[in-house]
């Protein structure tokens, strides 16, 4: 762990967006009071490809430290491993349901899962629509768990002019709800101003 850095979980799954994952994680990149760890799905590699042809090697470097989802022994999996809390970006719908019905079948499942028992901050990008009612009532599961759904959807009153700074929004949320914002992160609501 670098210094008194905190921890955070970064889990990307087979849902499109994988860019959200991967802009947190270049983000956190310069902030070395973070030190992130990341669980990438056998799905997430293959969007990840398809989306944004970067490949294992390129995501990789992004985090501190690596975990492989079929590791379900690694230092992440335990209560004693203090985290700030953990990111799955984007979450798919199936591992919406495996943590709405506590299945830690794999990693980021039994991450997202001790997330929740020890009451530290765990986010979902969920990814689909339209919504069927499983995916609903998996979410009021994981709401009423203390997780909080963050479908990754664009805000558009900032003047975005670009991608990009649609997914520094997003990320700058992220960091916003786990309070790991820092000075350049925070952005403050001053009403609609007339036109």
């Amino acid at each position: 762990m670098r210094g008194a850095a905190q921890r955070l979980i970064i889990a990307i799954t087979g849902a499109s967006g994988a860019r959200y994952g991967i802009d947190l994680l270049r983000h956190l990149k310069t902030r070395p009071d973070i030190e992130t760890h990341l669980v990438v799905s056998p799905s997430g590699w293959l969007t990840i490809s398809s989306e944004t042809g970067l490949g294992k090697a390129d995501v990789e470097q992004l985090a501190d430290i690596n975990h492989p989802p079929k590791a379900i022994g690694d230092s992440i999996a335990s209560g004693s491993f203090r985290t700030a809390g953990m990111v799955i970006a984007p979450c798919s719908m199936h591992t919406l349901a495996a943590v709405a019905l506590g299945l830690s079948d794999n990693l980021i499942a039994r991450a997202a899962d001790v997330t929740l028992k020890e009451r530290r901050k765990l986010i979902l990008l969920t990814r689909e629509t339209p919504l069927n009612l499983a995916h609903l009532r998996n979410m009021v599961s994981v709401t009423e768990m203390g997780g909080i759904i963050m479908p990754p959807v664009p805000a558009f009153y900032n003047n975005p002019a670009s991608l990009d700074d649609l997914f520094a929004d997003s990320t700058r949320r992220i960091l916003e709800l786990l309070t790991l914002a820092g000075d350049a992160d925070r952005r403050e609501w001053n009403g609609l101003q007339p036109g």
